[in-house]
């Protein structure tokens, strides 16, 4: 008997759309068979279940495709892959930055006749050293650098003030210097590996992960993070020290000296998730040199170690894996990994908060003052302070907040061009720099100045965060950051100027109708969770309108709502209040049910939404 030519439908994917087609398969093919349709019937049962089996199949095949597509993936695991391909780092928490101030006291003494500070009793503190709040210890700073309070240039300047007198002679000099902090704490991990495997992987687990600090085998070799395994070459920093390099450690001006250099014990990083920091080395596996494994055809012949007489052997192209073109393997030993755990939004603490500095080796120049009542004092005279609030911490990105900055970092293919890439190039800046929460470009208004001309003079207005992720003005070292950071990536000929955008706080009052048989204060509580919502801070941009059309729309949706009488927007300010000490015109600066913002690059805030939204039930 023949084969029928089965008609079968490859568009139904749905329940329904399956259990039909099953029917009507059925009552075409097998009409003498089974003709029992009915919902309890044993055929109808096989049906549906294969119906479920099929919707449930095809609900799992279209989340998988849409999983791929970075404009549509949903999950954040996909969402880190797909940012990484993209060239993209995904932010997993940010770090806060300040400038910390650290004090000691010295004794006087008679220098002729005149009080002068003790030098002898000056103290050393290393980098890595911690200071926190007394009365929040869980919330630290790391030191980015040592402090050697004996050491003064221009460049690290030590201030010292008369801080005890007797009579009118100085008891005690106050001596002061500045350092660089980031809200950080150091953790250690280690592991071991026996046998050599070729681009092997460790996994990093825990919450807040920054990045790694160092890494060492347990030969004390130190193994270096590069962008990908491919880099061998590094630039790396080094003391300005004589023994380090004796023609240049006269410069005191320079602490650090910048060399390149070429490591084979490296890896590369990458957040797999928000929680899970995967670690991979390279594939170098064998005790042969390059030249063993991968001969060089221009040696043949010419005496050299390791060198081929002839090139009979045809050679797998993939032998090169196993040099050390993408760095070495470990085996044999065990590494240990110090990283970075801490920021967020919560380190952007307030100023004068950092006032402790831990005992993490701090010790005299002078060893032989260590064990004096004196040197005792002076010891625990170490204090700190920041002047100004931390800032540039925050929080890890959001699923848009990822999406889109991966968009925007692959379209300005490393460089910035248009006004578009500068504001990408600000958001997408390095979580250890510090964190721009808001950004916005715009050719210079410098008197005289045409766009088009050049040079090229371009005004980058910013905005960070504070501890309650509220905006605020960008910190000095948070602007040299970016400003840095940005210098890598502009046209030659670009000038950029970094300044700092207005903030307008602004407060909603509304008046509803309420339907009949419904709570007033139940309505009214869902229209301000509304509001709040439609005005939350991370949907705001610089210089974005606020269109007075959408609001009443918007409290028509709320259940109970019969209609909204009334919405109007009004500006809050006065820094006694808490408020921005900026006030706006709303009445002046509005037209046709649009709210602009000012010539001068403006941001609109509802900074307090539980006392700033204030709703009114009126009667009909």
């Amino acid at each position: 008997m023949a084969e029928l030519d089965r008609n079968i439908k490859y568009t139904d994917r749905t329940f329904n759309t399956i259990k039909n087609s099953l029917v009507d398969y059925t009552k075409s093919y097998f009409p003498n068979t089974f003709n029992d349709f009915t919902p309890e019937s044993t055929g109808m049962l096989f049906m549906e279940m294969a119906s479920y089996v099929g919707d449930v199949l095809s609900f799992y095949l279209d989340n998988q495709v849409q999983e791929t597509f970075i404009q549509f993936a949903r999950q954040k695991d996909n969402l880190f892959n797909l940012a990484y391909m993209l060239g993209y780092t995904p932010k997993v928490t940010t770090v806060a930055s300040v400038d910390v101030d650290l004090y000691q006291i010295v004794p006087a003494k008679t220098v002729g006749n005149k009080k002068v500070p003790d030098m002898d009793y000056c103290l050393t503190i290393p980098e890595n050293t911690t200071v926190n709040n007394p009365e929040s210890a869980d919330l630290t700073f790391l030191i980015s650098d040592f402090c050697n309070f004996a050491v003064s240039s221009s460049m690290d300047p030590t201030t010292i003030s008369v801080y005890e007198v007797n009579g009118d002679q100085p008891v005690t000099f106050l001596l002061k210097k500045t350092r660089k902090a980031i809200s950080a704490n150091i953790k250690t991990a280690n592991f071991s590996f026996t046998k050599a495997k070729k681009f092997d992987t460790i996994n990093i687990t825990g919450g807040n992960i920054i990045g790694i600090l160092d890494c060492f085998d347990s030969d004390g070799n130190e193994w270096y993070e590069v962008p990908n395994l491919a880099q061998s070459v590094i630039m790396d920093t080094i003391k300005n020290t004589n023994p380090n390099d004796p023609n240049l450690s006269d410069d005191s001006e320079v602490p650090y000296l910048l060399r390149t250099k070429e490591v084979q014990r490296r890896f590369a990083s990458r957040f797999i998730d928000e929680t899970t920091l995967q670690v991979q080395f390279g594939a170098g596996s064998t005790g042969l040199t390059t030249e063993e494994i991968v001969p060089n055809p221009d040696n043949v012949g010419l005496g050299l170690p390791f060198e081929k007489t002839k090139l009979f052997t045809a050679f797998s192209p993939t032998n090169f894996v196993f040099t050390d073109t993408y760095g070495l393997a470990p085996f044999n030993t065990t590494l240990t990994i110090r990283y970075l755990t801490g920021g967020g939004v919560s380190s952007n603490v307030e100023a004068g908060t950092l006032t402790q500095v831990n005992d993490n080796g701090i010790s005299f120049n002078n060893p032989n003052l260590a064990n004096t009542t004196l040197a005792t004092n002076i010891y625990n005279s170490v204090a700190a302070n920041n002047v100004l609030a931390a800032d540039g911490g925050q929080d890890g990105d959001t699923v848009e907040e990822l999406r889109q900055n991966a968009l925007g970092n692959f379209q300005n293919q490393l460089r910035t061009v248009t006004k578009e890439d500068y504001i990408i190039r600000a958001l997408s800046m390095p979580a250890n720099l510090g964190v721009i929460a808001k950004a916005y470009s715009q050719p210079s208004k410098i008197a005289g100045y045409q766009p088009g001309e050049l040079p090229t003079i371009l005004d980058l207005y910013i905005l960070s965060y504070d501890i309650n992720k509220k905006l605020r003005t960008a910190s000095k070292a948070l602007k040299h950051n970016l400003k840095t950071y940005l210098s890598q990536f502009r046209m030659i000929n670009d000038a950029i100027k970094i300044r700092d955008a207005f903030i307008i706080n602004i407060g909603v009052e509304f008046e509803i109708i309420v339907l009949p048989n419904f709570n007033n204060n139940l309505v009214l509580t869902k229209c301000i969770d509304a509001l709040t919502a439609y005005f939350d801070g991370s949907r705001w941009q610089i210089n974005q309108p606020i269109i007075l059309s959408e609001l009443p729309v918007l409290l028509d949706k709320i259940e109970g709502v019969q209609t909204v009488q009334d919405v109007r927007i009004v500006n809050k300010a006065g820094s006694i209040l808490g408020y921005s000490e900026y006030a706006y015109d709303i009445f002046g600066a509005t037209y046709k049910k649009v709210v602009y913002p000012s010539i001068d690059p403006m941001i609109f805030e509802l900074k307090f939404p539980n006392q700033d939204i204030k709703g009114r039930v009126v009667p009909l």
